[in-house]
């Protein structure tokens, strides 16, 4: 049973709830050290030079809308595929899954490129997907910026289908 098998991934990989949605655990923070100064980034002091998650989402969750400034790799560990929802700097809208159906334009390690706005979901009904997320340079929550639904209409609105299901009406803090 699925809501099993997650309580036991939850419990095993000590996950905790995510403010963009999910579950998640840091399991690795570089102890290596950058600033903006070697980077074509804005960054206030310096940054690990990576960190890598566990993230999990079930069909029941998402992935909301939202920004990093740093690159972010993700990869595929199991469940089910996950769609990943990246609007790029350039307003092109770009669906990605992740995955190992290869055969049908999965794969298993996806890119988003920093400063693009992007979510994640399974689509599949009753599943899940846990992935792994390594930010390059290192996520700091000040760097992580949530969108509201309003907000991205007003500068994409050629995109209020994926916009008004994977954006947030409001911040929820």
């Amino acid at each position: 049973m699925i809501s099993e098998e997650l309580e036991y991934l939850i419990a095993k990989l000590e996950l905790q709830p995510h403010p963009e949605g999910g579950y998640y655990k840091q399991t690795f923070v570089s102890e290596e050290k950058i600033s903006d100064k070697e980077l074509s980034v804005d960054y206030s002091g310096s940054r690990k030079l990576f960190t890598s998650i566990y993230f999990l989402l079930t069909d029941k969750n998402i992935s909301h809308l939202h920004r990093l400034k740093s690159d972010e790799l993700w990869y595929f560990h199991g469940g089910s595929s996950l769609t990943v929802h990246i609007i790029h700097e350039n307003g092109e809208y770009q669906e990605s899954k992740l995955g190992l159906d290869l055969e049908n334009g999965e794969a298993p390690q996806i890119l988003v490129p920093k400063n693009a706005i992007f979510g994640s979901s399974v689509e599949i009904k009753d599943s899940f997907a846990l992935v792994g997320c390594m930010v390059s340079p290192g996520f700091e929550f000040e760097d992580f910026e949530l969108f509201t639904q309003a907000e991205l209409l007003e500068k994409y609105p050629q995109h209020e289908e994926v916009i008004m299901r994977m954006a947030y009406k409001e911040i929820p803090y």
